[in-house]
């Protein structure tokens, strides 16, 4: 009997979320471990290989059922060997974690950069494959991005593009080569929301998370919805600023790329999308070029943390049907 079962990984900085997923494209068990970066690169395998070993227990299954296991990581990868130039987040770098894991499972291994594998989840189970030209946002701890281009996720030369993350911009999204400026993420992301919030707290602003202005209490995105609820001035504040950048820079891109579809995702959006939609749309408008918005259609998914879960079906239709 073929394998007809598929376990996608998604590798993150703090947790390790796998999904086994049957032949009708449903996910039929789940495992969520700590990923254990701090460790070093011996844990993150250990614990990616403990996520998969107890996705096949749970369902009295062996390799030879499953066709592949796909695996979404942080940073700039390279499909086609497994090696992974470099992870940040997770202080890895030049490892081919797709050998790593051939040392443990008889089970073909692919890997793609986490967003992308999140846009190809996207493209094919909530837009059913009908988009040609998109841009995928994910806004979290960091910003990073997926290029579609006639309904094909671009890699780019040496696998970096949709990196939008790094791109120097201004407080205002306005795109610079200056080092004087900031990057995008670092302006844009949780962490730079998070970061503003602080500062402020530290003027001895008034606000709901005043107790949170030490760097050792941990403000989650679920924490700054709550906030943003409440009405925190800070909050409020510092979430406004980081839409008008996203907006702007994301003008910026359509006016170069042409695109015609922009889909927001990551845990800042699925906690606050509803607050920080019509602000960016808005940011959006003022930034792109006159006449190309009526073209654009932008939204926040649906699928959350299950879109690179799904995008492992794409990727092992394309890395498989290609052998």
């Amino acid at each position: 009997m073929p394998a007809n079962l598929i376990i996608t990984v998604d590798l993150g900085a703090t947790k390790i979320l796998s999904a086994l997923i049957n032949s009708r494209n449903r996910i039929i068990e789940r495992v969520k471990l700590p990923t254990e970066a701090e460790k070093g690169k011996n844990y993150i395998v250990k614990n990616i290989v403990e996520s998969v070993e107890q996705l096949k227990i749970a369902k009295g299954i062996n390799d030879k059922d499953i066709k592949a296991i796909c695996l979404g990581v942080p940073g700039i990868v390279n499909p086609h060997t497994g090696m992974i130039d470099l992870a940040p987040n997770l202080k890895l770098k030049n490892l081919n974690i797709k050998n790593e894991l051939k040392k443990y499972f008889n089970i073909p291994v692919l890997v793609e950069n986490d967003v992308n594998l999140a846009g190809l989840g996207i493209k094919k189970y909530e837009l059913k494959d009908k988009v040609n030209n998109m841009i995928v946002i994910f806004v979290g701890t960091g910003i990073g991005g997926a290029l579609f281009f006639e309904g094909k996720l671009y890699r780019g030369s040496t696998f970096f593009a949709g990196e939008i993350g790094h791109i120097k911009v201004t407080k205002k999204g306005e795109i610079s080569s200056s080092a004087a400026e900031s990057t995008f993420e670092l302006i844009a992301s949780r962490t730079a929301i998070v970061s503003g919030i602080r500062m402020d707290m530290k003027k001895k602003k008034k606000g709901v998370l005043k107790g949170y202005a030490s760097n050792k209490k941990i403000i989650k995105s679920k924490l700054l919805q709550s906030a943003l609820k409440n009405g925190d001035p800070v909050v409020v504040k510092n979430v406004k600023s980081a839409c008008v950048t996203i907006g702007s820079v994301l003008g910026s891109i359509t006016t170069l790329l042409n695109i015609d579809t922009i889909v927001l995702g990551g845990g800042v959006i699925e906690a606050m999308g509803g607050f920080m939609l019509p602000k960016i749309k808005d940011s959006f408008k003022k930034a792109v070029l006159k006449g190309l918005d009526k073209n654009v259609t932008i939204f926040t998914t649906k699928l959350g943390d299950d879109a690179p879960l799904y995008g492992g079906i794409a990727l092992a239709e394309e890395f498989l049907k290609a052998k």
